[in-house]
């Protein structure tokens, strides 16, 4: 989107006629610099200011806080665009006053805070400052991002623990990081230099209810996604939830970074309508429920998606309200390619034709080479660039059907090999051939640890970003396997890496497919999030007002910068803005 650049545009942009647009807006064209249009009231900064006596619980069910934030983030992002239609100072001036705080606490007053919430949860298992503990919650073995560890960790067991510990982080400017599956690779639940208090939301994984008429259930944000379809199997319920990322990923962890995985061909993702409401604790210590359980609703704005991919950064889930999908029946095929661009070419095809496709997975010829090597699979692999298919319908007759359309597509662009499974048990043997990708890449290479990347592009520049790939990892002798989720152009490069020089190597050519990604018209990532590993490729994927515009909605319901600071926001930009 471009940056607005006349009255006349905002005039088009706010629905304004011909007539009106004509005329000059001198109100509305204010030079006054940003920052001072978004200082706080007196009542607002009382509001915020955290004292010496905890905060005044708010009548229930007022929403008064988010209506603020909505409000003045609305305002806000209005007087940000009329503003920056101006000169270059002005427009830096603006930009300069989203900058996020900063100041916190001093290290007595986080020991205070340590204090009070010892005394808030007097049971010896709930606050540790354990060095045990605060490594697992500052350090992860999925990532290469500098570990930071947090000064407390708590683990609450309901949404009015979560308030507890929250206005306690208030009172004394204590950073909050929320923490539950542990599987993030962008470093989403380090804490800052400063330290702060690591809630960790395992213990909020119980299942509160199960709607099977209505094909939904309500739950606990630290209840494991493997975990729910596996209860709902063991009921008896044909319903599943088919958003499917990490094995160890838990829903709270799945909204917050907007996720998906190889389902999402078919389901699509968490951005989609899967998480219906969500109850939040919000920066204030106030608790809001985004909506209510009906499957769609026309009344006012999605807040739910105000915190779907916010990373923890706007308030804190403790209850979900998600749909399920109906459990249908499932078939496995491979077929083999002389390259990508005809693989994808095959895929491209075959989404448009309508068949039942529930995943469709892209291998080039080195993840078949280490398949091979790592020697779990029960048969031998042909070592070229390969689809996996998973088929889904209603009955064996509809599986069959789309099988043969497949097939038919597939073969018309240069594939070999067609091999369907014949019985559950041999589909559930092939698709483990693609779940087994970390385990099989890093056999390749003795020795070697892997830095799992991901992008993203529109699914026709797919075997531009492959090819464009391999060739610089070829160039800069770095050993990869590539998976990619082909129906929607999602691609996932392991880099191996066995010393520090060759980890530089890999951290740069990270850099490179990022780049070359968002020159396809893509994005940093597709499914793993932004976090601290990505955050300073968003002014050049999104644009600068975007950003910005991210930036004044924290400001106007986060403030303090108190939830999970350093994630998402990238830092000031200095160098020359990209227009869209």
């Amino acid at each position: 989107m471009m940056q607005l650049a006349s009255s006349r545009l905002v005039s088009q942009r706010l629905g304004i006629n011909a007539v009106t647009a004509a005329r000059p807006l001198p109100v509305l064209r204010s030079r006054t610099p940003l920052s001072s249009r978004l200082v706080l009231s007196d009542a607002q900064r009382r509001y915020w200011s955290a004292t010496a006596e905890p905060l005044r619980p708010r009548p229930k069910g007022s929403n008064a806080p988010l209506a603020f934030a909505l409000g003045s983030a609305l305002s806000g992002a209005l007087a940000y665009y009329l503003a920056t239609s101006g000169d270059d100072e002005a427009t830096q001036r603006n930009r300069a006053s989203a900058e996020l705080n900063s100041k916190y606490g001093s290290p007595d007053d986080f020991k205070k805070a340590i204090e009070e919430l010892k005394q808030a949860f007097p049971d010896e298992d709930t606050v540790s400052t354990d060095p045990a503990h605060l490594e697992e919650h500052g350090f992860s073995e999925n990532d290469y991002h500098p570990s930071s560890h947090p000064s407390v960790v708590v683990w609450p067991s309901s949404t009015e623990d979560v308030v507890k510990i929250v206005k306690i982080a208030v009172k004394y400017r204590m950073p909050v990081i929320p923490y539950s599956g542990a599987t993030s690779l962008e470093g989403h639940f380090r804490a800052p230099a400063v330290g702060g208090i690591s809630i960790d939301l395992s213990r909020m994984d119980r299942i509160i209810e199960i709607h099977e008429a209505d094909s939904d259930v309500v739950c606990q944000p630290g209840l494991r996604w493997m975990d729910l379809n596996e209860t709902l199997k063991e009921k008896g319920i044909p319903l599943f939830f088919p958003l499917d990322p990490a094995p160890g990923a838990t829903i709270g962890g799945m909204l917050s970074t907007g996720c998906s995985g190889t389902n999402a061909v078919r389901y699509g993702t968490a951005k989609g309508e899967w998480f219906l409401n969500a109850t939040v604790v919000l920066p204030s210590g106030e608790v809001i429920k985004t909506r209510r359980r009906a499957r769609k609703s026309s009344a006012g704005f999605d807040t739910t998606k105000l915190f779907i991919g916010a990373e923890g950064t706007l308030g804190i889930v403790t209850e979900v309200t998600i749909r399920l999908a109906p459990l249908l029946p499932t078939n496995v095929a491979v077929v083999q390619f002389p390259d990508v661009r005809s693989a994808t070419e095959a895929v491209i095809e075959v989404v448009n034709a309508g068949v039942g496709i529930q995943c469709v997975e892209l291998c080039d010829d080195q993840f078949m080479r280490a398949t091979n090597i790592y020697g779990q699979s029960t048969r031998k692999w042909p070592e070229k660039d390969s689809l996996f298919f998973k088929f889904q319908g209603p009955t064996a007759r509809s599986l069959k059907e789309t099988a043969e359309i497949v097939k038919k597509i597939t073969e018309k662009h240069g594939a070999t090999g067609f091999s369907l499974a014949r019985s559950d048990q041999e589909a559930h043997d092939l698709w483990m051939d693609r779940k087994n990708a970390l385990y099989s890449s890093l056999a390749i290479l003795p020795g070697a640890r892997g830095w799992s990347t991901d992008v993203c592009v529109p699914v026709s520049r797919l075997p531009d970003l492959v090819y464009g790939t391999k060739k610089d990892l070829e160039e800069h002798g770095i050993l990869s396997t590539i998976v990619g989720h082909v129906g929607d152009g999602n691609f996932h490069a392991l880099l191996l890496f066995r010393n520090d020089e060759e980890l530089a190597k890999a951290r740069a050519a990270v850099h490179r497919m990022v780049e070359r990604a968002i020159a396809l018209d893509g994005t940093c990532s597709g499914e793993h999030g932004v976090g601290m590993g990505k955050r300073e490729y968003l002014y050049e994927e999104l644009g600068e007002g975007t950003v910005e515009l991210m930036k004044t909605i924290k400001k106007a319901i986060d403030p303090l910068n108190l939830f999970n600071p350093g994630k998402l926001y990238p830092e000031k930009r200095d160098g020359p803005k990209r227009e869209h």
